[in-house]
C-alpha cells in the first residue's frame, strides 16, 4: 500500500514554522479513506497495515509527526482497537473515546467519534496540534515541528499537565518513568525502533503539590539543548542520500517475510526512490514504515523507515560544507572562527536553531560560543571525537540522560567529578573548569589519568596553549564552547594531520 498524497493542503512548512490547513474536512476524510483503501461504515477494528496508514495520514496531514501520533494510539487504546467485539465504540470509565481516547473536547460530535475511526484520529491528531500552539507550556529549542523530542511537553498536555505527569517525583528527584509523555515517548523507542535522547531537565523546573490537582507550574520556559535530537522519519524525499544507522538488512518487499537482498553496513549511503509503504502483510503489526532504496552497486530494495538517518555525510565530508556564517552570532574576526566552521562540520557541536537572541531581539540561528559547558557537555564532545562509535552504540543502564558520557568516563578512567551514582550526578550539571578540562583530555590522550599541573603542562608542551603559566591557563575559569572548540581543534591539528 503506497502513500498517496492528494493536493488538498494549502500549505506546509516542515520545522519551526506553523501549518497551514485551509480543506474541507469531510474532503480529508474521504482522501485518507481512499488512500488508506478502508471503508469509513466498517465497525471492526481494521488491520494492522490499515490502522498504521489511517493514523500515519492523518499526522501527514496536520503537520505532526505520525511517530507520536501512533504511540499515543497504541498508549491510549493498547493494540490499535477502536471498536469491541460487538462493533461498539471503546468507552473507558473516565469516558475517554476509542482509538485516541477523546474526553470531554467541545466542538466534536459525541456520536461520530464513536462510530467513525478516521474522525477520532482527526480530533486526537488536532488536540495534540493545539497543545503545540499553547503559549503557557514551555518549549524547546525552536520548537522544528519535525523533532521528536520537541514534542515533550505536547505529548505531556494531551494527558494533563497535573503532578501526576512532572518528569521528576518531588519526593525523591528521581525521573518519573510513569509519567504520561514518558511513556509514550518509550513506545516510540520500543515499536518505532528510535533511540530518543532523553531531555535533561532539572526537578527545580516542576513545581507542584503532590496533594493538590492544580496544574504543574514551569519555573524555565524555554530550553537550549546542544544535544543530538530526532528528526521524524517521514519525511525523506525521491532522490535524497540516506544512510543505515546500524547494519541492517535489504528486504525484496515491505516486509520481514520477504526474502533478503543483502546487508545494508552502518553508515553505508543509499538513496531513496519513492515514497514510503506500509508494511505488506496486513497482520503484522509494525509502527514504522517502508522506503524503497538504491545502493550505489544499483541494488534495489526495501528498508523499514527506524534504520535510516537523514545525515549521509561521512568522516571524509569537507569542513566549509556547512556555512557557519550564517549563525547571527558568528564572528569571521574572532580567534574562534574557524573553530567553530571545523567543530560543526565534524558534527562535534551544533547550533541552537531559531532561539531568542537578546542582542538583537529576534529569533536567530546561534552558536553561543561564550556559553559555558557542563562536564557532561564536555564529555558528548570528547566522546564524539574521540569515540563516535562507541558513544553511538553503548546502551544507557539507567534513566539517567548522561548515563553513556559516564559510562565511557568510568571505562577510560577519566578524572570526572560527575558519576552515575546520585551523589555524584549533580556535578554532571555544573560548569566545568579550564583545569578539568585539562586533565580529562590529557587524560584521554595518554590512556592513564594524571594530574592537573601534568595536563596543563601537556597542553603546553605541544602548542595546545599559548599561556606561559599555570596561573595565566586560569584553570577556575569555566570553559566556555568556544575554549573547547579550539582546544579540539588544534589537538586535530597537531595530532591527526
Amino acid at each position: 500500500m503506497k502513500k498517496i498524497l492528494k493536493p488538498l493542503i494549502s500549505g506546509i512548512v516542515i520545522g519551526a514554522l506553523s501549518l497551514t490547513i485551509n480543506i474541507d474536512k469531510n474532503v480529508l476524510a474521504n482522501d485518507i479513506a481512499n488512500t488508506c483503501k478502508y471503508d469509513s461504515a466498517s465497525k471492526v477494528n481494521p488491520d494492522y497495515s490499515t490502522m498504521n496508514c489511517l493514523l500515519t495520514e492523518t499526522a501527514l496531514r496536520y503537520n505532526v509527526p505520525p511517530e507520536i501520533v501512533k504511540a499515543i494510539a497504541e498508549g491510549e487504546s493498547g493494540n490499535w482497537r477502536h471498536f469491541d467485539m460487538n462493533g461498539k465504540a471503546i468507552v473507558t470509565a473516565d469516558n475517554g473515546i476509542g482509538i485516541m481516547q477523546i474526553t470531554n473536547q467541545a466542538g466534536y460530535n459525541q456520536d461520530r467519534l464513536k462510530s467513525d475511526i478516521i474522525y477520532n484520529i482527526r480530533a486526537g491528531v488536532e488536540t495534540l496540534d493545539d497543545m503545540f500552539k499553547r503559549k503557557d507550556l514551555p518549549s524547546i529549542n525552536g520548537g522544528e515541528r519535525d523533532i521528536l523530542e520537541h514534542w515533550y511537553f505536547a505529548i505531556m498536555a494531551y494527558n494533563g499537565t497535573k503532578p501526576v505527569n512532572s518528569p521528576f517525583v518531588q519526593a525523591t528527584g528521581e525521573r518519573n518513568a510513569n509519567a504520561y509523555q514518558e511513556k509514550i515517548l518509550r513506545i516510540i523507542e520500543r515499536l518505532e525502533l528510535i533511540d530518543l535522547t532523553e531531555l535533561p531537565f532539572t526537578r527545580e523546573h516542576f513545581q507542584y503539590d503532590s496533594n493538590s490537582r492544580e496544574n504543574i507550574k514551569f519555573s524555565v520556559m524555554n530550553y537550549d539543548f546542544d544535544l543530538p535530537l530526532t528528526k521524524s522519519k517521514y519525511f525523506f524525499k525521491t532522490n535524497q542520500k540516506v544512510n543505515a544507522t546500524t547494519n541492517v538488512t535489504v528486504r525484496t518487499k515491505p516486509t520481514t517475510d520477504s526474502p533478503s537482498m543483502g546487508t545494508l553496513r552502518k553508515g553505508e549511503i543509499v538513496t531513496i526512490t519513492g515514497p514510503f509503504e506500509y508494511e505488506a502483510v496486513s497482520t503484522k503489526k509494525n509502527h514504522f514504515v517502508w522506503y524503497p532504496v538504491k545502493r550505489n552497486d544499483g541494488t534495489e530494495g526495501y528498508v523499514a523507515s527506524s534504520y535510516l538517518n537523514y545525515s549521509a555525510s561521512t568522516p571524509t565530508t569537507p569542513v566549509g560544507s556547512i556555512d557557519v556564517s550564517k549563525f547571527a552570532d558568528y564572528k569571521a574576526d574572532q580567534y574562534w572562527a574557524e573553530d567553530f566552521q571545523w567543530a560543526v562540520n565534524k558534527g562535534l557541536i551544533s547550533g541552537y536553531p531559531n532561539v531568542y537572541n537578546p542582542a538583537t531581539k529576534k529569533y536567530e540561528n546561534l552558536l553561543k560560543p561564550n556559553t559555558n559547558l557542563t562536564e557532561n557537555q564536555m564529555l558528548s564532545v570528547l566522546f564524539r571525537y574521540f569515540k563516535s562509535d562507541e558513544l553511538a552504540s553503548t546502551k544507557p543502564s539507567s534513566s539517567w540522560s548522561a548515563d553513556v558520557n559516564y559510562q565511557l568516563a568510568s571505562k577510560y578512567a577519566l578524572p570526572t567529578l560527575g558519576g552515575i551514582s546520585a551523589s555524584k550526578q549533580v556535578y554532571a550539571v555544573k560548569d566545568i573548569t579550564r583545569g578539568n578540562f585539562a586533565r580529562i583530555l590529557a587524560s584521554m590522550h595518554y590512556g592513564k589519568t594524571v594530574s592537573q599541573k601534568k595536563a596543563i603542562q601537556f597542553l603546553r608542551d605541544f602548542d595546545l596553549t599559548t599561556t606561559k603559566t599555570d596561573a595565566e591557563f586560569k584553570p577556575n575559569d569555566s570553559l566556555t564552547r568556544a575554549h573547547a572548540v579550539a582546544f579540539f581543534h588544534r589537538y586535530e591539528q597537531i595530532f591527526n594531520k
